[in-house]
């Protein structure tokens, strides 16, 4: 049985101008990850998001679930999937975080860099791209990618 991914990047745009603590300061969707046609390939899958980590990854961001601030796009769309039994790994990374990753940390046999399965010259790559954009405009800290898993 294969395992997909589900998700949405988000940014804060008011939370730069006004302060993060500001109620204006809230969450929006960005774009949803099906437009961005990320796949599913387990090795990015564990090194980013400790998914079928069968690799020996140490994950990025693993099991946070769902952001208590999560933009209403994001929570309808997480709840429309929570139905199906087999949702799980439901976690969200920002992109300072993601930023400040050691991109070359290897997988459990030393062969396999996370540069190498998520990197930049990945199918993960459309991703990077929105984030970083969004980041640029709106700050590191105020963009970040929410998932799960079935």
């Amino acid at each position: 049985m294969s395992t997909d991914i589900s998700g949405v990047i988000e940014c804060r745009p008011l939370a730069r101008i006004f302060g993060q603590d500001d109620e204006d300061a809230i969450w929006h969707a960005a774009i949803n990850l099906f437009l961005l046609n990320t796949g599913n390939a387990y090795d990015a899958l564990a090194c980013l998001f400790g998914v079928r980590n069968t690799f020996g990854f140490r994950p990025l961001s693993e099991d946070r679930g769902l952001p208590g601030d999560a933009s209403d796009s994001v929570r309808g769309a997480f709840n429309s999937s929570v139905g199906a039994p087999a949702t799980f790994g439901t976690t969200w990374i920002t992109w300072a975080e993601l930023a400040a990753a050691d991109w070359d940390a290897t997988d459990r046999s030393g062969t396999l860099s996370r540069s190498k399965v998520a990197g930049p010259q990945t199918h993960w790559a459309p991703v990077w791209d929105v984030m970083r954009t969004l980041a640029e405009l709106h700050g590191p800290e105020h963009v970040r990618l929410v998932v799960w898993f079935d």
